[in-house]
Order: structure tokens, then sequence, then C-alpha cells
């Protein structure tokens, strides 16, 4: 089963399972059930290998053609990940089961999915959309640093026109984020394999490449995802429901140009909805919503007209925005010449941050059982440390 839905939100992967399907009403109605035990993948290829995960995904779903009018496809679908809590180290020897953040303690993920999708056209209008609902709990979440019962939302929609060889679309996605990450509700979207066709797709920037979030052991977005999850590994990670969330607008274009010759060209804004996660796992007190614009140009090039063997180029590029450079530079590191007022916060400076840092450091040690695991988390060129041992002595005194 390569995907559960239109675009493949929730789960999208070939392995180990079982699965029934069926038709009714002269095929109107096709319905699935499927059972998956979850392998481990190779950590630089993708593959499956021949080791289970302690991983159980179960799927059912519902489809209607022709509701409401002829050409539109409507679905309802259950998902429910039961990931058990289990300790795995990577191919390349890095931990990432349990996450390396925060409390970093096995734990285990139950969860489901409930979804409403459509596809197909209404008159003129081509229409996707996609809502799903995810609720159950985590039995210790590594950031929360505790148990945390999970709700959150996410919602998508695309509509576009075709006239001749263009088809005009635009876009939208929301993941709901976390505005609390310490509480016992964890509100931030997750999927369970996501590899979404959608606001670009494979030629996205932020949707193709993995980008990690710096001092922490974890990943802002995953290759192949548009999810800010705060994962340790798509892959071999698990799900994560305190994360920022996001919103991603999309304008595009496709063209026809010949048979065998497609080009896809999209822009997209992309903003956090919460920044909260973000700012408590990074030790800064404001980071900007701004993630920034994502340029994408896409060729399919079809050689004997059939999908079988298809050729794809692709370029992409990211223009970053203030909230995405509040978390990779500031003004003494890694800020591009003669800008450096773009790479500061509105209201804060680096020292300030780090004072933060320690003001929170109560909480802190709540999380890190002695002073050298704590003294790696706040590493920041050491300004952090020696502020909090400054602090620490003074008080002794």
């Amino acid at each position: 089963m390569r995907n559960t839905d239109f675009r493949g939100f929730i789960f999208s992967d070939n392995n180990l399972g079982l699965r029934f399907f069926g038709s009714a009403d002269n095929n109107r109605i096709q319905y699935n059930a499927a059972y998956f035990s979850m392998l481990e993948k190779d950590t630089n290829s993708g593959l499956n290998r021949f080791d289970t995960r302690h991983e159980n995904v179960y799927i059912a779903n519902i489809f209607r053609q022709d509701f409401i009018r002829k050409g539109y496809t409507i679905e309802g679908s259950f998902h429910f990940n039961d990931d058990r809590n289990s300790i795995e180290y990577d191919r390349n020897g890095f931990l990432v089961r349990p996450a390396l953040i925060g409390d970093v303690r096995p734990h285990a993920i139950k969860v489901a999915y409930f979804g409403f999708n459509g596809d197909g056209h209404l008159g003129r209008l081509n229409l996707t959309r996609s809502y799903y609902y995810v609720f159950g709990h985590d039995t210790r979440n590594p950031i929360a640093g505790r148990r945390v019962d999970v709700r959150s939302n996410m919602a998508a929609l695309e509509a576009s026109v075709d006239k001749d060889f263009l088809r005009f679309k635009g876009s939208f996605f929301w993941a709901q984020g976390d505005s609390n990450p310490t509480d016992d509700k964890a509100t931030g979207f997750d999927a369970i394999f996501d590899d979404p066709n959608f606001v670009g797709g494979q030629f996205s920037y932020w949707n193709r490449n993995g980008i990690r979030l710096t001092q922490t052991g974890v990943g802002l977005v995953q290759p192949n995802s548009i999810l800010p999850s705060l994962r340790s590994s798509k892959t071999q990670g698990q799900a994560n429901f305190v994360n920022p969330g996001i919103f991603i607008y999309n304008a595009g274009v496709d063209v026809e140009l010949t048979q065998r010759i497609k080009t896809v060209f999209n822009v997209n804004y992309l903003r956090f909805h919460r920044t909260e996660p973000l700012e408590y796992v990074l030790f800064q007190n404001h980071i900007r919503h701004d993630i920034g614009w994502d340029y994408s140009l896409g060729v399919a090039y079809r050689p004997f007209l059939i999908n079988n063997v298809t050729i794809t180029f692709g370029a992409s590029t990211l223009q970053t925005g203030r909230g995405f450079r509040d978390i990779f530079t500031d003004r003494s590191r890694n800020c591009p010449p003669n800008v450096g007022d773009f790479c500061q916060p509105d209201v804060v400076k680096s020292e300030q941050a780090a004072v933060f840092a320690v003001r929170s450091t109560e909480a802190c040690v709540l999380k890190f059982s002695n002073e050298r695991r704590l003294k790696n988390f706040l590493h920041r060129d050491g300004t952090a440390w020696k502020t909090l041992m400054d602090d620490k002595q003074d008080s002794d005194d």
C-alpha cells in the first residue's frame, strides 16, 4: 500500500504487511483494510532491513466515487500507530530511538488518526482537500519530559483550473503546533510515515531536503516531509507531537510542453504556527514565525510516453525568513555580511538569550541529572554556562 490517501499525508510506504480490499456498487465504492509490522530501514539507503522495529500500523479506508457530482471522489480513513518503546542506533552510530533531546528515555506512542479527504473535479475546478484529527498518548515525550495526551489537527486544500496546456493552482497546508511544550497536552501534528505530493512535492526545497536543528539530536524537517516534527529521523525515529507546526501558502503552474515533457513551477511561503517548542529546545526567548520563500522548478520527461519510465530534473532554493535566521544565525555567528540587523531577534540580543537560558535553569535541572549533561545542553560559545556558574558562585557566597 503505497499511499493511504490521495497525497500521502499520513502513511506512504512499502513494508511488511497484509491487505484486504474489495468494491461494491459497480465499483463506485472501494474499501481497504491493512496491517503492517514495520521493518527497520537502512540509515543510508532507506531500504527495508529484515529486522522488526516493534511498530504496528493498522489502516482502514473507504472511497466513494462520483460523490455529489461525477468526477469527484471522497475518502474516509482510519490509521492507528502502535509504536512501542525501543532503543536503536543507526548504521552511523547515532541514537535515533529515543530521540537525543530533552529527557532521553524509551517511550511508547499509541495514536489514532481520523481523516476525511476528497479529490477530483467539480466542473472546471480541480479540487483536492484533506483533514485529519489525531488523538492518543505518548508515555514520555522527550521534550515535555512527561506523559502527554495527543490532540492535534491538519488541513490541506488545493484548487486548480486548466487552460489549454496550462494548469494554474493554489494550495494551502496547515499542521497545528504546540503552544506549551512542557504541559501534559501535545498539540503539534505529526504523521506516521509521510511522503506528501503537495505544494511542490519532490521538487520543493522544504520537502526534499532534511534540515537539522542545531545543538540538538533532531531535525527541524525530515527529507520527503513538510512537517517540522523535530524527529530524530523519519525512517528510524518516532513521531513527535510537541513541535511548532506550519502554515504553507502555495501558487504554481504546470505546463505540458509536449506529450513527453512537463514542467512544474511552484512558489511557497512558509511560516511556523507556534514557535514555543523551538524557543524551549534552543533556549531562545524570541523566535519569529517567518520561515521564508521556497522557489522550485521541476521537469518530468517520459521518453516512451508511459509513466513506467520517467526522468525527472529539478532545482529549488529557499530564501530564508527572519524566523529561520533566528534559529541558525546571530550577529556574531554565521550571519551574512552587512545584514547584522536582519540576523537579530526583534526584542533581545544573544547575551540576553543566554540570561534567559540561565533563568530557565530550574526547569532544566529537572531534566538533567548532572552538571556535565547540563553543560552540553547549554553550550552556546560557553556564554550561558559561564553565566550560570557565575550566578551559582554568587548564591554560594
